[in-house]
């Protein structure tokens, strides 16, 4: 899962690119600033002094890789996944996860097999 997670970490950082206009000093700050912790339950994903998102390791209702917004510093909002890191299909901005139903209309996100899940 360590591969899908610098994957998301890079559309992060792509994004806030974006957002920053070119400014170096500002695009090296956030960069700098990303941390990954990992829980027993949940990895999560820090930018500066927030917290973008949770991805789930072992939560039983939800399939291992789902991403989640955060309801705050230390739970995610379990409500909906906003994507999976580990089938690729999610939409990502800098400040955290859309819901992809907003992105690509209702019924993009689901899980046709549980095989990725069973992989991980």
């Amino acid at each position: 899962m360590r591969a899908e997670i610098d994957t998301l970490i890079e559309s992060i950082k792509s994004d806030f690119v974006k957002f920053a206009n070119g400014d170096e000093r500002q695009i090296e700050s956030f960069n700098n600033n990303i941390r990954v912790s990992e829980g027993s339950k949940y990895i999560k994903i820090e930018t500066g002094t927030s917290v973008w998102g949770f991805i789930n390791k072992t939560n039983k209702n939800f399939h291992p890789g789902d991403i989640f917004k955060s309801k705050n510093w230390k739970t995610p909002t379990l409500n909906r996944a906003r994507g999976n890191i580990l089938s690729g299909k999610y939409v990502v901005r800098w400040t955290g996860p859309l819901y992809l139903h907003d992105i690509a209309g209702k019924g993009f996100y689901s899980w046709q097999s549980d095989e990725l899940a069973r992989k991980s």
